[in-house]
């Protein structure tokens, strides 16, 4: 029965509607269920159950299955009151999935700065600084917009090294690629020098082709190449070895056979016969008929024409046992300013079977002359052509060879004064090297020329840029030892000596404005005053390194601020400027050499008496032999006491003519008082 009354009554409880609760005065919304004291605690549903299950009823009073229903529905969510308003979730609807950044994105993500750490400064993004697109102040702002001033200062501290760093790599590649110029431009000179070689070995070879195949055309290799001198085979084959002894035997007998051909022809180095073509006739320009009897002589560098005419009969009316005919020297022209004309090759002969055998000579002018040979169809024309065409190639190869020398020369001058404009100031070396075409001097056992010098200084100009001094160093003394070698080329000692001074002189400014910078480290200025001594600039040396320390003295003096104490502003001035000339004679001690060591002193003994100007001013207010007076002198000798640990004494020296003048002051004033007090 009581089963069928708690159904019964379950029943009739879903019928009825559903109970209203009212919700309490201090409500609040809460995110999880209300667990009440008398149910067991048991784990949370979800809220898509609670959503999907029913309200729960109103617990019955009463029954057994009543209470099988209220233990059954305490693990449940409990309901809202009807008047309360349940805020609607949105649907979130599901994440689409992320795309992969594209290159602009990638970029851009890039170019931002990147995180920094806690009480860190930014780091220096070389990515974003190599962006042409930065924009400089939205990126420092970016950047430093959370950092402290320290933070401010290292980041800007990073941006100097990098720049540095920067600079030097630039510079670096500066030099470097300057180096590689210099090698491509030597290897450029190098093969010009090759290809003009080259050249002239295969003119050479063309000029023997050409008369060695004419000589085996005609096959004789010696018509018409020999003068009737009287030389044997023997001595001919001798004379080879004597070429200029031939060539004057030769000439000497032109002068006896053929008359007036001196006052053409005079002797000169080098001048030969190269043939005698023997017996010819001048014909007339107009109607070629035979005018006289002429003979050719063709020499390396002229064309000889004689006529023979009838010597004249003794007057005795002896016959003679001379030659019936003698030769006079008629007409010369040099081989470079005629042409020799075969006049078989022109249209003039056709059909005239008698120029076939003809030349003609024409002149600078419009004259000109035919010559045709006595013998019909003689090798003399053959060989003659051929040996005028010889010799005018050899006339424009020596030009042409001179020529360039000359040109070589003045290019040497070009690239000397455009490598070095100083070098212009220097007419005199330049005219000699004008002069001295190929000037080669003795290197280690070898033979080197100029732009060998050159080349030792353009190492030597890379070693300076780049502040290598040591290496610099030992080259400039390298070449001057090299300079001081060459006693028999003075050219080449002038030259060097200028180019080594010019350089020496740079060098040497650098090291001093290191030695000026680096006057306080001894161990620096030992090594910059070795160097300067190295270079010769050892005075220049000694007076950088004292101008600095009488710099360095006025700047720490200039630090002593007077506050109204005058025995301690005296005690701090006094202190500064003999501790300082303590120190700058014993570093001068340590690197210089000993005979420069008055000059030192010199310069001790003028700081001091600064100090003593300065101290009568400071005293000059105070009274003279009074306790400050005294206390300030005294201060003053003892840290001058300093300068007897390197072996200066200039205690007697401080404050001297101040202590005169209060001696005097005393001895005047001490009678008065007396009398006074009497």
């Amino acid at each position: 029965m009581s089963d069928e009354r708690g159904l019964k009554s379950l029943r009739s409880g879903k019928r009825k509607g559903r109970p209203t609760i009212s919700a309490p005065r201090d409500f609040k919304q809460i995110s999880g269920p209300i667990l009440q004291n008398d149910q067991p605690r048991g784990p949370s549903p979800k809220p898509a159950d609670t959503a999907s299950r029913r309200p729960r009823p109103p617990p019955s009073t009463g029954g057994k299955t009543s209470e099988m229903v209220k233990r059954r529905y305490s693990t449940r969510w409990n309901n809202p009151p009807n008047n309360f308003d349940v805020p609607a979730v949105p649907a979130v609807p599901m994440p689409a999935m992320p795309s992969m950044p594209s290159a602009d994105g990638m970029a851009s993500r890039e170019r931002r700065p990147p995180p920094s750490r806690a009480g860190a400064a930014p780091t220096v993004d070389l990515n974003a600084l190599r962006d042409p697109n930065l924009v400089p102040d939205q990126y420092v702002s970016n950047v430093l917009s959370d950092a402290t001033e320290d933070q401010i200062r290292e980041y800007e501290d990073s941006l100097r090294q990098l720049k540095r760093r920067a600079s030097a790599d630039l510079q670096q590649n500066v030099m470097q690629n300057r180096t590689q110029f210099i090698k491509i431009s030597k290897e450029a000179e190098k093969l010009k020098g090759e290809m003009r070689a080259l050249r002239t070995l295969m003119s050479e070879l063309k000029l023997n082709t050409t008369a060695l195949r004419a000589a085996s055309s005609r096959g004789d290799d010696s018509v018409g190449m020999e003068l009737s001198t009287g030389l044997s085979k023997r001595d001919k084959r001798s004379s080879v070895a004597d070429r200029s002894a031939l060539w004057n035997s030769q000439m000497q007998a032109l002068y006896k056979s053929v008359e007036g051909s001196q006052k053409f022809l005079p002797n000169s180095s080098g001048r030969h016969v190269v043939q005698n073509a023997g017996p010819w006739v001048e014909l007339d320009n107009a109607t070629y008929k035979s005018r006289r009897a002429m003979q050719i002589f063709l020499l390396n560098d002229h064309l000889l024409i004689a006529s023979r005419k009838k010597r004249k009969p003794d007057a005795n009316g002896g016959s003679s046992r001379g030659p019936v005919s003698k030769l006079v020297a008629d007409r010369c022209w040099p081989l470079l300013d005629i042409e020799v004309v075969d006049m078989a090759g022109t249209g003039e002969s056709g059909g005239m079977s008698k120029l076939a055998d003809a030349i003609m000579v024409r002149g600078g002018g419009q004259d000109f002359f035919i010559y045709r040979t006595e013998k019909p169809e003689d090798s003399e024309k053959k060989a003659l052509l051929l040996n005028v065409r010889k010799a005018v190639e050899e006339l424009r190869r020596g030009l042409r060879s001179e020529m360039e020398a000359n040109n070589k020369a003045k290019e040497t001058i070009n690239y000397f004064a455009s490598r070095d404009p100083g070098l212009l100031q220097k007419t005199e070396l330049l005219e000699t090297l004008s002069d001295v075409k190929d000037m080669l001097i003795e290197v280690d056992g070898k033979q080197q020329n100029l732009r060998w010098v050159e080349g030792q200084m353009d190492e030597l100009d890379i070693d300076v840029a780049l502040q290598k001094f040591e290496p610099a160093v030992a080259r400039v003394e390298k070449l001057k030892s090299l300079a001081r070698g060459l006693k028999n080329n003075a050219v080449a000692q002038d030259f060097i000596n200028f180019k080594v001074e010019e350089r020496s002189g740079k060098l040497a400014g650098l090291i001093l404005r290191e030695l000026e910078m680096t006057h306080n480290d001894q161990t620096k200025t030992q090594r910059n005053v070795s160097w300067l001594t190295r270079l010769e600039f050892d005075e220049r040396a000694r007076e950088a390194y004292l101008m600095a320390r009488s710099n360095i003295i006025h700047k720490r003096a200039r630090q002593c601020i007077f506050q109204g104490d005058l025995h301690l502003y005296i005690w701090q001035l006094s202190f500064v400027y003999f501790m300082i000339i303590h120190n700058t004679v014993q570093c001068f001690q340590g690197c210089f050499p000993p005979p420069m060591m008055s000059a030192c002193v010199k310069w001790a003994k003028e700081e001091v008496e600064n100090f003593n100007v300065i101290l009568a001013r400071q005293l000059s207010s105070t009274e003279r032999g009074g306790m400050v007076w005294t206390q300030c002198m005294d201060r003053a000798k003892t840290h001058a006491k300093l300068l007897s640990d390197v072996g200066l004494d200039f205690t007697n020296l401080v404050g001297k003519d101040i202590e005169e003048e209060a001696n005097s002051f005393r001895q005047e004033t001490q009678p008065r008082v007396g009398l006074g007090l009497a």
